[in-house]
């Protein structure tokens, strides 16, 4: 349609031109691709049965929302997916600041402009992605900023009184107008500011400097916020909230599922440079299964929450850790292990806040504890109700392995030959019978790894794995003679007095 519609003239005599408020365009769509049993919101995981019907109900209602969660929660990604819910382009007057409708100009000089040109005034079309504007709140925004000011300098060169519209300055909020306005992070905005949005939200309304000049906006505004804001940096004033129309609360994944296909989307995980990367299921899970022990730890502060960002970050840590003994030891294959993840500590120890015991015990080995934790639950899934007697005798008789992070496929394979009922379990891990060296190998380490989890046998970063210590013999207890209750003295025997 914009191809041939090229004047006002033309748009006014094109039937198909359909001029809808934005939240009643944003609700035709979402009523257009629910019909058709199109997809909402592509890449968020998860949230099928929580927050997505929340999210259908407050558009249908035409509501302007906010999007409650901790951090990690995909709060803002959700926000960037509304602009698929846009008209793919709309007709706007050329120039304009804030993206007038020509058939209903708002501001002065669009409607000057209109008067004086007619249907001979040229159109341009604005695609959706530019009616999406998104603001992260902080406590240096002005009041300015968001909704405008009165330029002097344009009034002394048109030679116009500061009163006038044509002297305004537009903020962020008029220039999002036939459009989406996200404001993220919104308690880190001044109380004062969160004021100003007060008429738009109700009235639909801004005024800028106090001039008797009302912009009837036409925008649908949307929010994000960390409930950990409510007390620890700002607060979301009651007035503003209580003109939201739905507050709508996310989470981190449920299920283990459900995180893993979120970190296999997200990360960075395909290398390049002739390496072939294969990631077996059991090091994906471990990984996820440290961000759930980490939520659910008490030395870890809920109230900040452990972001979905630290499986996916530690994971490409994990990849790289194991591309870095590929390329050492000449391998073409790269298959992480689940002691890779012992590298990825830089990520993991930045992703989460401490209590104080926490604190008292570092955040290293918090982070150490945390991914023992985590391969012992996925360990105890994948060999529950399987004998694993025989591997723990032979550390038991005396064997040891000296492993380490960095040893080869092969040589993993070769001292590992000799433990009797080891490649038993490496395979009922899911690797096949004729897979290559180093998904053979990840297998072992996540065996071995497991049983010292368990405290089976006992591992070092120097000796490697070897059997558990047997705890030091207390000395035999001598026997004392029984005390008379009373007198506190050997029984049978009198304390005579003089």
């Amino acid at each position: 349609m914009a191809a041939s519609i090229q004047t006002l003239g033309a748009l006014r005599k094109h039937s198909g031109t359909r001029m809808r408020p934005v939240k009643q365009e944003v609700r035709d769509n979402l009523v257009r691709k629910l019909q058709a049993a199109e997809p909402l919101f592509p890449g968020i995981i998860g949230y099928d049965e929580t927050v997505v019907p929340q999210l259908i109900n407050a558009i249908l209602s035409r509501h302007n929302f906010i999007l409650l969660g901790l951090r990690g929660q995909a709060k803002s990604r959700i926000l960037r997916g509304l602009v698929d819910l846009l008209d793919e382009q709309i007709p706007v007057v050329p120039g304009c600041e804030i993206h007038d409708n020509p058939l209903a100009p708002i501001c002065g000089a669009c409607r000057a402009r209109v008067a004086k040109e007619g249907d001979g005034l040229p159109i341009a079309w604005l695609p959706r992605e530019a009616r999406f504007v998104e603001k992260l709140a902080t406590p240096d925004v002005t009041i300015a900023d968001m909704v405008g000011d009165i330029d002097p300098i344009r009034a002394a060169h048109a030679g116009l009184n500061l009163s006038d519209e044509l002297t305004m300055h537009y903020g962020l909020l008029p220039r999002a107008n036939r459009g989406i306005f996200a404001i993220n992070e919104l308690p880190d905005l001044a109380g004062k500011i969160q004021v100003g949005l007060f008429n738009i939200l109700q009235e639909g309304d801004v005024q800028i400097k106090g001039y008797p000049i009302r912009l009837k906006l036409d925008v649908m505004l949307v929010f994000t916020a960390n409930p950990e804001d409510y007390t620890a940096r700002g607060k979301i004033i009651t007035p503003l909230k209580d003109r939201i129309g739905s507050e709508i609360r996310t989470h981190y994944p449920v299920t283990r599922h459900n995180a893993t296909a979120i970190t296999k989307q997200e990360a960075w995980t395909e290398r390049q440079g002739g390496l072939k990367v294969e990631i077996p299921d059991f090091v994906r899970e471990v990984v996820e299964e440290v961000a759930f022990q980490a939520r659910a730890d008490r030395r870890v502060d809920k109230r900040s929450g452990v972001s979905q960002r630290l499986p996916i970050t530690t994971l490409e840590l994990v990849v790289s850790n194991a591309e870095r003994r590929a390329l050492q030891n000449g391998e073409h294959l790269v298959v992480p292990r689940v002691t890779d993840l012992y590298a990825a500590l830089p990520s993991i120890t930045g992703k989460f806040e401490l209590e104080y015991e926490g604190e008292l015990r570092g955040a290293e080995q918090v982070a150490r504890d945390l991914i023992r934790s985590a391969v012992g639950s996925v360990f105890t899934g994948v060999f529950d109700g399987i004998d694993t007697r025989t591997v723990v005798e032979w550390f038991d008789l005396g064997g040891s392995l000296p492993l380490s992070d960095g040893t080869s496929a092969e040589e993993v394979i070769a001292l590992t030959g000799s433990v009797q009922g080891l490649r038993e379990l490496a395979n009922r891990a899911g690797v096949p019978a004729g897979a290559p060296a180093p998904a053979v190998a990840s297998a072992i380490d996540f065996v071995l790894e497991g049983l010292f989890s368990q405290k089976k046998i006992s591992r070092s970063d120097e000796r490697g794995y070897a059997a558990n210590e047997a705890p030091p013999r207390r000395p035999a207890r001598r026997e004392e003679p029984a005390l008379d209750e009373e007198m506190r003295i050997p029984a049978g025997k009198k304390k005579y007095y003089n």
